[in-house]
């Protein structure tokens, strides 16, 4: 019994910890860029706030990346909702988004866009999507990576895609 009192205390420090870290994080991002759920949410962001893939690792070993998308969720000072919703899209449709992705349409990947809240210019960021993802899909390492890096690989090529490419 003691233990699981240990961890229940453990899990709201964490918790108190990261939304400190995370609100002073989010102010100093450029308007418009938004939080990335995956690497700016959850334990992994706290402890983790510099280095990407140490964000994603560790919250993929924490939960499967669960504690990261839920205080996002919760946490609306911390993360858009719109990037929640895609990260949470993307996450359960990857390999669908890739596939649409490689032959530049498809429903999932203008869904993921419409989360995004791309206005109108869809054409020029489903090129920019095809473009980015096949170069990440290129890269060394890549396939050995796991599903919850893959997403979070997918949201930061569909995130660029959009700033650059929809009045949003």
């Amino acid at each position: 019994m003691k233990i699981i009192n240990k961890n229940v205390v453990l899990v709201a420090l964490l918790s108190s910890v990261f939304t400190f870290a995370s609100s002073a994080s989010a102010e100093s991002k450029a308007s418009g860029s938004g939080p990335n759920p995956y690497t700016d949410c959850g334990v992994g962001a706290t402890l983790f706030p510099d280095t990407n893939w140490a964000a994603i690792s560790s919250n993929v070993i924490w939960d499967l990346g669960t504690t990261a998308i839920t205080s996002a969720t919760t946490s609306p000072n911390t993360c858009n909702g719109k990037n929640v919703k895609t990260a949470l899209f993307i996450r359960d449709s990857y390999m669908q988004l890739v596939e649409e992705a490689a032959i530049g349409q498809g429903s999932h990947l203008t869904a993921a866009l419409n989360l995004m809240q791309c206005g109108g210019a869809h054409d020029n960021a489903i090129q920019a999507v095809r473009s980015s993802m096949g170069q990440v899909i290129a890269q060394p390492g890549y396939q050995a990576k796991g599903h919850m890096e893959k997403s979070a690989d997918f949201y930061n090529v569909i995130n660029t895609a959009v700033i650059s490419n929809c009045s949003i």
